[in-house]
């Protein structure tokens, strides 16, 4: 395709770069940015760069945070006493929007996957087992809900982490399985979500 400006084509190069966007939808994007007030194209670009440079993880939970702490662990009216375990901020954004679960979260960073040369001590597993047992006793970890995806790598993670945790002597937990096997928790549409919250059963 010819161009017909370099900086045009430098910005669709740019912008096809982004998941799911093709040469074609980032030329339409390049060009509605090109059409709007400067000071809007100004807004996106500082929020972007700043989303990128400013951006932090939680020390407790390893969410995306602002500070120290997210917006989350930092919540004193959430339920102190379980503990909801996820891959990425992704699975968190999507149990969230079912409105259905008030407790913590801590986030992995990833699953187990030996064929990807990811193993156990590359995910956040030593920080969870750190958070378990301490605070005090009336706000000690009581549950622990294991809301991986039902895949092999999920089911594999799931399995290692109650092994660990089994010895720790809190409730071990899993979504009940209205996610389809082989999904992803961010696919799954809030109701089924939710349902799968309310109607978590214990980790055989």
């Amino acid at each position: 395709m010819n161009y017909p400006s370099r900086l045009i084509e430098e910005a669709v190069a740019e912008i096809s770069r982004l998941p799911g966007i093709g040469k074609k939808t980032a030329l339409r994007l390049a060009l509605h940015l090109l059409k709007r007030d400067e000071e809007q194209t100004r807004s996106l670009s500082d929020a972007l760069v700043n989303m990128r440079t400013k951006t932090t993880y939680c020390t407790r939970c390893h969410n995306i945070a602002d500070d120290v702490l997210c917006n989350i662990c930092s919540n004193n009216k959430r339920d102190q006493t379980t503990i909801c375990v996820v891959v990425d901020t992704r699975d968190v954004l999507a149990i969230e929007s079912t409105n259905q679960y008030r407790g913590l979260y801590h986030v992995l960073g990833g699953i187990i996957s030996p064929l990807e040369g990811i193993g156990p001590s590359d995910l956040e597993i030593d920080s969870l087992m750190g958070r378990i047992g301490e605070r005090e006793a009336e706000e000690a970890v009581q549950e622990v809900i294991l809301a991986l995806s039902p895949t092999m790598e999920g089911d594999t993670t799931a399995f290692y982490l109650q092994k660990k945790l089994k010895a720790t002597g809190v409730k071990i937990s899993t979504i009940a399985r209205g996610i389809p096997i082989g999904g992803d928790l961010e696919y799954a549409d809030e109701i089924t979500l939710g349902r799968s919250i309310v109607s978590r059963v214990a980790y055989d």
